[in-house]
């Protein structure tokens, strides 16, 4: 039964990704991809829309992210097209929550289903962290998802702390608070790009990076890897040597 699970969420997923690729890429004039005006025209249009029903297109965003990851989807391009579209608070605020939603209806699936199969393949490499997480796993999972996971790949984050047997409640609250500051900066970065292409006449890298809209978010995205690295070093490798 799992192994047919396992098939139908790889087809799930494999299917929505292409819808939304076809979406996306079925009403984008390729010949017109190295013209800066096209995406100001794009910009224009997305936020027409977005803003003629938006209370409409933050449910369907919102709904579309729980799928996403719970289909094994990558973070980041979420949290960048929620900030294009609706702008660094209301973008965290809506791909926090969807993303909590999902990763834990993905904990949920996979302690159900693939248990022994997650046990089997990454309980040797992370079981040094299973007795910390016992100790306080509302305080560490927060600690985890304050650090990015510990470094690893969305989708794998969401499922390790199968490894910990941690309570769904205390992995969605750890979820939802954990997730805040890289969440919205990587928001103030998809608004700062939304921003600079309504503004901007011409497209230039260096003009883009230099914007205030983009390297200030980009220098807290610097300033919290440096602090990951830290709080990860006092918490996590201090603690197991």
């Amino acid at each position: 039964m799992s192994k047919n699970l396992k098939i139908s969420l790889g087809i799930s997923y494999l299917i929505i990704l292409i819808a939304f690729l076809y979406f996306i890429f079925g009403s984008i004039q390729i010949s017109r991809l190295d013209d800066f005006s096209y995406y100001k025209e794009l910009q224009s249009s997305l936020d027409l829309y977005i803003s003629s029903n938006l209370l409409i297109n933050l449910i369907y965003f919102f709904f579309f992210g729980i799928i996403w990851v719970m289909l094994l989807g990558f973070g980041l391009p979420i949290l960048i097209i929620s900030g294009i579209l609706f702008g660094q608070w209301l973008g965290t605020a809506v791909s926090v929550l969807s993303l909590s939603f999902g990763a834990l209806a993905l904990y949920s699936i996979g302690n159900f289903f693939f248990r022994d199969l997650i046990e089997t393949i990454l309980e040797k490499k992370f079981s040094r962290y299973i007795s910390l997480f016992q100790k306080n796993e509302f305080f560490y999972f927060l600690i985890y998802r304050l650090t990015g996971g510990l470094g690893i790949p969305f989708f794998l984050q969401n499922l390790l702390p199968i490894l910990f047997g941690i309570k769904n409640k205390n992995y969605f609250l750890s979820s939802l608070i954990g997730f805040i500051p890289s969440f919205f900066i990587m928001n103030t970065i998809g608004a700062g790009l939304n921003i600079y292409v309504k503004q901007a006449n011409n497209f230039s890298m260096v003009n883009l990076i230099l914007s205030k809209e983009i390297y200030a978010p980009l220098l807290m995205f610097i300033c919290l890897i440096i602090l990951s690295i830290l709080i990860k070093k006092k918490f996590f490798d201090d603690r197991n040597k």
